[in-house]
């Protein structure tokens, strides 16, 4: 009944369904990024401006510290409850933090409760993470035919560009309106309770969505959880090949950068964040494409390629992003642009591919989480000491190349994931 069900659910169900969750987390995260030197200012206001962007920069790393944990809770209720049972449970969690973290006071009125409530909010927000990209990545690849699973599964990717393009609108209309002074204040705070709108549009639409055959098995299985953890470390690994160089080149190129040139300028900064909205929309357009493409020339080949083209192009990108015009910034921004977007349009599909049917969700979270926490979520802060320390705007690409050389060896070593039988 149930996978007779799942298969008259609509392609664009299934897509928009996948889409929602993460045009929320990926809002709420972009925001905090674009914001954080105003939101240092608030609840770390005794320390220096270096000190207060990489305390910011922390809690933002944080993040994405407590997406691991989350990826083994929730990735369980998706493979021992089901698929729908996580998307619904991620998204609420999600939007009940990002609206609490609008709504939380300064330190100026809760003394030293602010940066400590800050801080446990990000990692409820990392927790639900944890589960809602991975497990959305699941459901829409499980629910897709086997010559279009790289198309349909980017329209989870495509949420997460279209988050980041909302943030950055957000942010550079925020700035745009009200100035550095009020921004900084109280109009930070506008974004983070006004996406409680995509919470309650995203649990309406996956309140009806359908459970996916695979789904019902995996739920059936209920294997051992070390166990089947410690039987997955080879695709474990190779997650990390997959995703880590994109991650990092994409956190250091549509949050770092942007986030550092807005900092500096102050009222002329809101000219980066309209740049970068731009540019994200080149990655939107990217994702499907390359998600597309990995269904007709393969994934694998097609990851060697573009880890390659994003190794040769990140130093000079990183070098004018950083200290560049408006313009050259968003030069900077479109020569990763593609090859970034290309990239995440592919992956869902691919790391799916290669884990197996019975703890696929928590298996995958898992990997994809400790992974985006390496190589994603610790690169702004990383980058902002790295370039504070020894002035040169360039050493934060050296991060990406290390990603690169190692995900280059191990996608070398793997096989073609295309076409094989999601059922086992």
């Amino acid at each position: 009944m149930t996978s007779e069900v799942a298969r008259t659910q609509s392609g664009l169900r299934t897509a928009a369904a996948g889409l929602i969750g993460n045009v929320l987390e990926w809002f709420d995260f972009a925001v905090y990024g674009y914001f954080s030197s105003d939101i240092g200012r608030q609840f770390f206001p005794e320390s220096s401006p270096t000190a207060r962007q990489l305390l910011s920069l922390a809690v933002f790393a944080l993040g994405f510290a407590a997406r691991p944990i989350g990826s083994i809770v929730l990735g369980a209720v998706g493979d021992r409850i089901g698929r729908r049972a996580l998307l619904t449970l991620s998204i609420g969690l999600m939007g009940g933090a990002t609206l609490a973290i609008g709504l939380l006071p300064s330190f100026a009125t809760i003394g030293t409760a602010a940066p400590v409530l800050l801080v446990l909010l990000r990692l409820v927000q990392g927790f639900s993470l944890g589960g809602e990209f991975t497990g959305s990545m699941v459901y829409t690849t499980e629910l897709a035919s086997g010559r279009m699973r790289g198309l349909i599964s980017s329209s989870t990717a495509a949420g997460t560009t279209l988050g980041f393009i909302l943030g950055s609108a957000t942010a550079w209309a925020v700035n745009h309106a009200l100035g550095s002074a009020a921004s900084s204040a109280w109009g930070w705070r506008i974004p983070f309770i006004a996406s409680v709108s995509f919470c309650i549009v995203g649990w309406l639409l996956r309140r009806g969505i359908r459970e996916s055959e695979a789904g019902v098995e995996a739920a059936a299985k209920r294997p051992p959880v070390l166990a089947s953890l410690a039987s997955d470390i080879r695709p474990m690994i190779q997650t990390f090949g997959i995703v880590a160089t994109t991650n990092a080149a994409y956190y250091l190129t549509f949050t770092f950068a942007v986030e550092r040139r807005k900092s500096m300028m102050g009222e002329g900064g809101d000219a980066f964040l309209l740049a970068n909205t731009a540019s994200l929309f080149v990655v939107l357009l990217a994702k499907p494409l390359g998600g597309w493409l990995s269904d007709k020339v393969g994934r694998r080949r097609m990851m060697l390629v573009i880890t390659v083209v994003t190794m040769a192009v990140v130093p000079s990108a990183m070098r004018i992003m950083i200290s560049g015009t408006p313009t050259h910034f968003m030069l900077g921004q479109l020569l990763l642009a593609v090859p970034i977007g290309m990239a995440l349009g592919l992956q869902g599909a691919m790391t799916v591919e290669i884990f197996p049917l019975r703890t696929r969700v928590m298996s995958m979270s898992v990997a994809y989480s400790v992974t985006l926490a390496l190589a994603g979520g610790t690169a702004p802060l990383l980058s902002t000491w790295l370039i504070d320390r020894f002035h040169n705007p360039t050493l934060p690409a050296y991060m990406v190349l290390a990603h690169g050389v190692i995900g280059f060896v191990i996608l070398a070593t793997m096989k073609e994931t295309n076409g094989r039988s999601l059922a086992a």
